[in-house]
């Protein structure tokens, strides 16, 4: 068949392949298609789809003929796409999981039809019922009398030969057919179980940062959230209890503790549960508490689940356990395992992350007042650039050393939403460089999605190219794309440098255009609550303001790293975070950015 000529294209949903040959009878049957679908961990899976195929009876235009063993014709389709939601980490990108409430929207108006249908069904056999049960309670009572009559009688054996017949195969007929192919249809847009992970850590990394307590997020009262969806954005106890068995998994004992607790709360107010009781509540309580050193409070808790169920046998073992080792002490001993099980992480880790958890809370901030006074805010046009002579940019000092500055209504609305709308078919979960392998790779400290644009792909992506060499006087051509990011629930990126450090001196070296020498970081959605960006070592915090721009030199003029900018993106606590990336590189700025011996200049 290699030899063969035919032709191949698409007509609507049916595939025509057309083969050169004046006998052949036309006919259609399936060809098998190898689907390859990349899902979110780089992995190919691939699996067979039947497409319809038509055969038709064509001459050849050059007048010859085409005479294959149909039999033996095999066909292979290979389709490569990326389906917009077909992948893992859906929690990372609010983006996408707005794709997601209308998947839930089509359920629902599929599950009410399906409804409908089985309401009208059962009507009818009702209707059916209530008829024959009046006919068949006035023959009984006279059963010779009534089929005296000779069309009683006729009727009787029309009935039960044909009606109770069809009756039958009203009962037997299937309504959830439409609804089952929905439901499997949008299936694949699902999110995981890593996604409903995901989500969960996320809410209790916001409790962490932003302090709060569970009853806060469980009622849904948290700073800043619009009241028109206070009353549906509440967790019920089985909420509570599969975040607090979440952090179990993670062996994480003290938000164990803090979500079991609430779950259990809600359930002594008088709240009905679903699948969970108090059994299985206190059942993962007392051991998370055990974990914690608090043997006392380990034992009351098995003490009151035994109480629940007498036979419960891990609680009976538990209790005799628990009970001989507070026998064994003089007094309860607390262990140093006792509040957030971080002993694993260095200090330096713990200290910096306390730092980063403060500035995102506005705490910490070391800005003085006289250091206040000497920023500002000015019209800028650097340096008459032909562009800004008349309409000059505002420009306002975030930060005096090192030198931030904040660049207002730097893009429209227009344009924000044509990037968004170019980047979030292509968002795949954010990626950091591992400077131990030199490869990219997802991280849990970063939560988001991103992708690139190159200034080829849009005029907008190119305009905003433009903009940011006119702006910063630096060359833009060696430059990274723009990278698009959108955070995701509790979305987050903790403390980090963009530039390569001395001890990754290969960090950009496929790019072949020095290092990171500046960033520059577009806001593009408005954030009600969190999701700042941070300062850790200088104690700075800016604040996401949409259509403004901050930017910053990584690198000193000496060339070594400021590692003054390590920064990092705050949990979003309410809102929708967009954001987009301009890193610019080194090369080509010899004559923009003057170097020198000096550090600062």
């Amino acid at each position: 068949m290699a030899n063969n000529k035919y032709s191949f294209m698409q007509n609507n949903e049916k595939t025509i392949f057309r083969f050169y040959r004046p006998d052949m009878i036309a006919f259609q049957y399936y060809l098998e298609a190898n689907v390859i679908c990349q899902k979110g961990s780089n992995s190919d899976v691939t699996f067979h789809v039947p497409i319809p195929v038509m055969v038709e009876n064509l001459t050849s235009p050059a007048g010859g003929s085409i005479t294959p063993d149909l039999m033996a014709i095999e066909f292979l389709l290979v389709i490569v796409f990326t389906p917009s939601l077909a992948h893992s980490d859906v929690f990372a990108s609010i983006g996408h999981m707005t794709d997601l409430l209308f998947t839930e929207r089509d359920l629902v108006t599929s599950l009410k039809d399906y409804i409908r249908a089985e309401e009208n069904k059962l009507a009818q056999i009702k209707q059916w019922a209530d008829k024959l049960d009046l006919l068949s309670t006035a023959a009984t009572s006279d059963p010779d009398g009534f089929l005296g009559h000779p069309v009683n009688a006729f009727k009787l054996i029309r009935r039960l030969n044909t009606e109770w017949s069809e009756l039958e195969h009203l009962v037997l007929t299937d309504t959830a057919d439409a609804f089952l192919s929905n439901l499997t249809i949008q299936r694949q847009h699902f999110p995981s179980d890593e996604d409903q992970s995901g989500a969960a850590k996320a809410l209790t990394r916001l409790l962490d940062t932003y302090q709060l307590d569970t009853d806060a997020i469980s009622t849904g009262k948290i700073l800043g959230s619009s009241s028109a969806y206070t009353s549906q954005s509440v967790l019920t106890v089985d909420d509570c209890f599969e975040l607090g068995r979440v952090a179990y998994s993670e062996g994480d004992y003290y938000h164990t503790e803090l979500w079991m607790l609430q779950a259990l709360r809600q359930l002594e107010k008088g709240e009905t549960p679903g699948v969970v009781d108090a059994v299985m509540i206190l059942d993962h309580l007392s051991y998370s508490v055990y974990q914690q050193g608090e043997l006392e409070r380990a034992l009351d808790f098995t003490k009151k689940l035994v109480e629940l169920d007498s036979t419960h046998q891990r609680a009976t073992g538990n209790r005799k356990y628990f009970e001989y080792q507070l026998a064994k002490q003089n007094k309860v001993a607390q262990s140093e395992q006792g509040g957030r099980d971080e002993n694993h992480q260095p200090n330096d880790y713990r200290s910096e992350r306390k730092k980063y958890e403060q500035l995102c809370r506005g705490e910490g901030l070391k800005m003085t007042a006289r250091r206040q006074s000497r920023l500002f805010c000015r019209y800028y046009d650097n340096g008459r650039h032909p562009k800004y002579v008349i309409g000059p940019v505002k420009q306002e000092d975030e930060w005096d050393r090192p030198h931030i500055v904040r660049y207002h209504d730097i893009l429209s609305n227009r344009e924000m939403e044509t990037v968004k709308e170019l980047a979030k078919p292509r968002l795949r979960r954010a990626t950091v460089h591992d400077p131990q392998t030199g490869q990219l790779t997802t991280a849990p400290y970063r939560v988001s999605k991103s992708a690139w644009l190159g200034a080829f792909e849009h005029p907008v992506v190119d305009r905003i190219n433009q903009r940011i060499e006119d702006i910063t006087g630096l060359d833009v051509s060696t430059a990274e794309d723009l990278q698009v990011a959108n955070y995701g629930v509790g979305g987050q990126y903790e403390p980090h440098y963009d530039f390569g450090r001395k001890d990754e001196p290969d960090a950009f070296k496929e790019l072949g255009t020095g290092n990171r020498i500046a960033t520059w970081l577009l806001y593009m959605s408005e954030v009600q609550a969190g999701g700042a960006t941070v300062f850790t070592d200088i104690g700075a915090s800016v604040s996401p303001k949409k259509g403004s721009a901050v930017f910053w030199y990584n690198l000193h003029p000496s060339g070594d790293g400021d590692y003054r900018t390590r920064h990092a993106a705050c949990p979003v606590l309410l809102g929708n975070k967009w954001v987009s990336n301009k890193w610019i590189h080194e090369r080509g700025q010899e004559f923009r950015r003057r170097c020198d011996l000096q550090e600062d200049v």
